[in-house]
């Protein structure tokens, strides 16, 4: 079921209405379990057992390391088991079949030919985020920064929860456990609050990421009949396809958490407008990066080791960031690209300090289009199929311009204007003060303004059967 679909306009209300009729927050929080496993069944109804036994896993684990405490051995093991159990079922559907191919790859490479079967079977969809969350609240509950949840179905809806269960945000249970615990009344104003989070992502997918999608889909999906100009073009839109079909997800996600009186945490925070990577990570999918942060990166030593055992933290934490988002060496030459560009800023401001990224604000300004330009190099290898296929959008770009693909005026209006109205919001909530038209202080203001987003939609959105890309992690 997907947000920009009749089913979920439908299926949202419906759930909102009988959640604060009902009352009773423990027939509330039943219900929401019951309405996020409806919501997941409706693509593939037999892969919601494979969130169920990451539940159940996860669930039973937490309390053993919780009741093992004082026995580290013990409590060591059933978080090893939790790990083992969560990252097995992961491998075995999303990457067995990479890593069948690449073992196959490697020994043909070596003269031997040696069949290397392959499952072939359906990636579940969303599989990656409730897998990291579960995860996530193990190890919370071995480190002791939360208590195991006793009660299972509250714990189940952490891990269900419907407005968040496909693309994020990755929440932590220390933020979420404890707000299903909470009374939640039914709130005018911060039903409201959520009803225009989920107007703006719904711009942001259908006005912005679908509309870009057209142009990207005709030009990546036929690299060798287009030249240097329309990838370079295709790769820039496609820049903001990504960014709003994700970020478009998360505003939805939060805007219907927020209807309820739940609070998810800020996914994407103007990420266009950072100065470096090292920003542009700190404000670009900020619940996987803090997690890798937390679960990979801290535990590697972070940057309390000897400055040659930092970096290469830093370049196994990104590794570790493209591989969980696909199994394809494009995705883990994405996300070497990312650790390479920290690797590199990291060396420079040890070395250089303060001259080699001056803090003055016309400076700090000057870098913004570099990092673009940086970002957008490497969503060439997000994009494409293969590593081939991108080298060959790279030498095109940088050595055959060739003519822009041809696309209609129309094509042009809604896609430029889109992207025109998104980076003026991304400006104001960056460096503006003052609230925007959604949020003006004028009642009359906010309804026009509510009115003209949701006129602008109906006219000039792209509706189909286009999911969310980040659905596929």
């Amino acid at each position: 079921m997907l947000f920009n679909s009749v089913d979920f306009l439908l299926f949202f209300p419906a759930v909102v209405a009988v959640y604060f009729l009902l009352g009773k927050n423990s027939r509330r929080i039943s219900f929401l379990l019951a309405a996020s496993y409806f919501f997941y069944m409706n693509w593939e109804p037999a892969y919601a057992a494979l969130i169920l036994t990451s539940t159940v896993v996860t669930w039973s684990c937490g309390l053993l390391v919780e009741r093992s405490a004082g026995n580290e051995r013990r409590k060591k093991g059933f978080l090893i088991a939790s790990l083992a159990i969560n990252f097995g079922i992961l491998f075995f559907f999303k990457y067995f079949d990479f890593f069948a191919e690449s073992v196959f790859a490697l020994l043909s490479a070596l003269g031997l030919r040696m069949q290397v079967p392959g499952l072939r079977v359906l990636l579940p969809v969303g599989i990656s985020f409730y897998t990291f969350q579960a995860v996530g609240y193990t190890v919370d509950v071995y480190r002791g920064t939360i208590r195991a949840e006793r009660n299972f179905v509250v714990y189940a809806l952490f891990v269900s929860f419907f407005p968040q269960l496909v693309a994020g945000p990755i929440e932590r249970a220390k933020n979420l456990l404890p707000q299903f615990r909470e009374e939640h009344s039914f709130r005018p104003a911060e039903a409201a609050e959520g009803l225009k989070l989920m107007l703006w992502g719904l711009f942001m997918k259908a006005c912005v990421a679908d509309v870009a999608a057209e142009f990207v889909d005709a030009v990546y999906d036929n690299v060798p009949n287009h030249g240097g100009a329309s990838l370079l073009v295709a790769t820039i839109l496609f820049a903001f396809q990504v960014y709003c079909d994700f970020a478009g997800y998360s505003c939805i996600a939060a805007g219907a958490a927020r209807t309820m009186g739940f609070r998810l945490m800020e996914n994407f925070r103007q990420p266009y407008f950072s100065a470096s990577i090292k920003e542009f990570w700190r404000r670009w999918h900020v619940s996987l990066s803090s997690w890798l942060t937390d679960y990979v990166y801290i535990p590697l030593g972070g940057n309390r080791v000897p400055f040659l055992r930092h970096l290469a933290n830093l370049l196994v934490t990104f590794l570790a960031s493209g591989l969980w988002h696909g199994a394809n060496w494009t995705f883990v030459a994405w996300g070497a690209l990312h650790g390479l560009y920290l690797v590199l800023e990291t060396a420079a401001r040890r070395f250089a300090g303060d001259a080699a990224f001056p803090r003055r604000p016309a400076v700090r300004i000057l870098r913004i289009p570099l990092c673009f330009a940086m970002v957008c190099f490497a969503w060439i290898f997000f994009r494409a199929d293969s590593l081939s296929t991108a080298c060959a959008v790279v030498g095109k770009i940088f050595g055959d311009r060739g003519t822009l693909f041809e696309t209609n005026a129309s094509f042009w209006l809604c896609s430029l204007l889109g992207i025109a109205v998104l980076l003026l919001k991304d400006v104001k909530d960056r460096f503006g003060k003052g609230p925007l038209l959604l949020h003006s202080p004028c009642g009359a203001v906010r309804l026009a303004a509510a009115v003209g987003l949701t006129a602008w939609i109906l006219l000039f959105g792209a509706f189909g059967s286009r999911a969310f890309i980040y659905f596929q992690f």
